[in-house]
């Protein structure tokens, strides 16, 4: 198992993230579920914040999927809601409903129930969207108790936001 991220270091991924999406003139939506806002949270601890970060969504239901992003019912029943697909539809909706030139989106089972064939406790589904770019996606299996997976999430999530952005121009 990978060391958890203390406070500390998603402070650091967060200013580091804040720093450069200011300097790019980029701006940053969320779309979270197992993770229930901790991403928009760490986003906006940080001083000033408001320059780059424009909005997040936490759709924790199918439905708050489906009403506040966009995401097909047939995306859901198909592949389920932890499923790369499902992700790649809520950063594209994150993108869709708000001025953000960049979007991450998680879900996961965080556990300690929920697991289902195929996804244990610990899987989660990450994908990043910039205006006018594609959508990159992936899935991650987590260690630990539900604290411990939606920490590591938390820190993938912004430290793949910022890949996303050191590597595409986001401008769109």
């Amino acid at each position: 198992m990978l060391p958890v991220p203390a406070d500390d270091d998603l402070v650091t991924i967060a200013k580091t993230l804040g720093e450069r999406a200011s300097g790019m003139g980029l701006s940053v939506a969320t779309a979270e579920s197992c993770t229930g806002g901790w991403v928009a949270k760490t986003l906006t601890d940080i001083p000033g914040s408001s320059a780059w970060f424009d909005r997040g969504f936490v759709t924790y239901t199918n439905e708050s999927k489906q009403e506040m992003l966009g995401v097909q019912a047939a995306t859901l029943k198909t592949c389920g809601a932890v499923s790369e697909q499902t992700v790649a539809e809520m950063a594209l909706g994150a993108l869709n409903n708000s001025r953000g030139s960049i979007a991450v989106a998680i879900s996961g089972i965080a556990g300690p129930g929920g697991a289902i064939p195929g996804k244990p406790v610990g899987t989660v589904c990450f994908a990043w969207a910039a205006r006018g770019g594609d959508v990159k996606s992936c899935r991650k299996q987590f260690a630990g108790d539900r604290d411990q997976v939606r920490r590591q999430a938390v820190a993938f999530a912004l430290n793949g936001t910022l890949e996303r952005m050191l590597l595409h121009d986001v401008n769109g």
